[in-house]
C-alpha cells in the first residue's frame, strides 16, 4: 500500500487538470514527501496507474522498506534506463520539474526518448508539487510542533547562559549540540549569531567575534527533526539595553505581534507583509527592513507560501509559515524577531515558545 495514498491522489488529480499523464520527481524533498524514500538519488515517475521509483545499487533495499506500494526498479544503465522502463507505460507526455532537473539530465533523457523512436513529450512544470506542500497534514503538524519544541528547548538551554566574552560560533556550537541532546536529527540550517555591528547582517555567518554588554544578539536558530524543520530567531541584550536599542526592539516586536494579530486566511502574502512593514516605515526605518516578512516551513526550512511584499501567494488554513519582521542599522546592529505559526481558522496560531524580550 502506497505511504501518501492521499498526496498521490492529489498529484495526479492536478496532471490531469494540466492534460499530463505523468511526472518525473527529480527535487529531492518533493520525492520524499511523495513516496517516504530518503535516500540521496532516484527518481519518482507518477503515471494515473503506477507509481515507480528508480534508484541505483546504494538505495533499492532502501527504497523497498521506506517507499512502500512503489515500483523499486533499479538503474543499472545510465544511459538507457528511463526509455527502458517507459515502452510498457500508456503514456505520451511526462512533465518534469524544470526548476530543480538540470540541463544536462533533461538532454540525457530527450536522447533516450528520441533513440528509442518513442512518440513522448516532455513538458516542464514548476512547484506542482510544492503547492501541494503548502497545506500540511495531521501528521505534518505534529512531527513540526515537536521539531518546534526541540529548537525552543535548545535555544531556553543556551541563550540563559549566554555571557560578555563569550563568541558568536562556540554559542552556535552549544546550540547545535543541545538539538542532538534533545533528539533532533541536525539543525535545520547553519545558526546565525550576530551580535553588535554584525547583526545589521541578516545571514551573517557566526565568528569569533565575542558579545559584549548592551549589544543586540541576533540569535537565528533550527532544528530538523524527521526530516522537517523549525525556525526560530529571538534577540537578546545582555545587560541594560539603552533607549535607542529598546525603541528599535519594541517597534519591530510591534511588527510582528500586530501581523500575528491581523494576518486572516484569504490575504495574499503581499497583504501580509504590508502589515508589519506599515509599522516599520512609520517609525521612520523603512530602508532597514530590507527582507521579506515570512516564508513557508516543512520538509525545507524556506518554502511556499511566501509572505513578501510581491507575493501573491494565498494564504489557507492548515498552512504553516514564519512571522519575522527586522531592523538593520549598519554600523550599530539589528533587532529580528521570528515566531512560527499555523492558519487555523483563519487566524494565525503560534507555534513557537521560546521566550521573547519584554519591556
Amino acid at each position: 500500500m502506497i505511504k501518501f495514498p492521499d498526496r498521490i491522489k492529489k498529484l495526479r488529480e492536478l496532471l490531469d487538470k494540466k492534460g499530463y499523464n505523468s511526472i518525473l520527481i527529480s527535487n529531492n524533498y518533493n520525492r520524499r514527501y511523495l513516496s517516504g524514500f530518503t535516500g540521496s538519488a532516484g527518481f519518482l515517475l507518477i503515471t494515473n496507474n503506477r507509481s515507480l521509483l528508480f534508484t541505483d545499487f546504494r538505495y533499492t533495499e532502501q527504497a523497498a522498506l521506506q517507499a512502500t506500494g512503489f515500483e523499486i526498479i533499479r538503474i543499472q544503465n545510465p544511459t538507457n534506463w528511463i526509455s527502458e522502463n517507459i515502452k510498457t507505460l500508456d503514456i505520451n507526455s511526462i512533465a518534469f520539474e524544470s526548476d530543480d532537473l538540470t540541463v544536462n539530465s533533461l538532454e540525457k533523457i530527450k536522447q533516450q526518448i528520441k533513440q528509442s523512436k518513442l512518440k513522448i513529450s516532455l513538458e516542464p512544470t514548476v512547484g506542482l508539487i510544492s503547492n501541494i506542500r503548502e497545506i500540511k497534514s495531521h501528521n505534518e503538524l505534529t512531527i513540526l510542533k515537536k521539531t518546534i519544541q526541540i529548537s525552543d528547548e535548545a535555544f531556553e538551554a543556551v541563550s540563559e547562559n549566554i555571557i560578555p566574552g563569550n563568541s558568536e560560533e562556540n554559542i552556535a556550537w552549544e546550540f547545535e549540540k543541545k538539538v542532538r541532546e534533545l533528539g533532533g536529527e541536525a539543525i535545520s540550517f547553519d545558526t546565525i549569531v550576530a551580535s553588535g555591528p554584525n547583526a545589521a547582517r541578516p545571514h551573517h555567518k557566526a565568528s569569533e567575534t565575542l558579545v559584549k554588554k548592551g549589544e543586540t544578539i541576533v540569535f537565528d536558530c533550527g532544528a530538523r527533526y524527521k526530516g522537517y524543520c523549525s525556525d526560530l530567531t529571538r534577540t537578546i541584550i545582555l545587560g541594560k539595553p539603552d533607549n535607542f536599542t529598546r525603541k528599535i526592539y519594541e517597534i519591530v516586536l510591534a511588527a510582528q505581534e500586530t501581523a500575528i494579530a491581523l494576518i486572516e486566511s484569504g490575504m495574499t502574502g503581499n497583504d501580509c507583509d504590508a502589515i508589519s512593514r506599515s509599522i516599520i516605515n512609520k517609525a521612520g526605518y523603512e530602508e532597514s527592513f530590507g527582507h521579506s516578512l515570512g516564508h513557508g516551513v516543512g520538509l525545507e526550512v524556506h518554502e511556499l507560501p511566501f509572505l513578501g511584499n510581491k507575493s501573491q501567494n494565498i494564504i489557507e488554513d492548515e498552512m504553516v509559515f514564519t512571522i519575522e519582521p527586522g531592523i538593520y542599522i549598519e554600523g550599530w546592529g539589528g533587532v529580528r524577531i521570528e515566531d512560527i505559526v499555523v492558519m487555523k481558522n483563519g487566524k494565525p496560531k503560534i507555534l513557537s515558545n521560546a521566550t521573547k524580550i519584554r519591556y
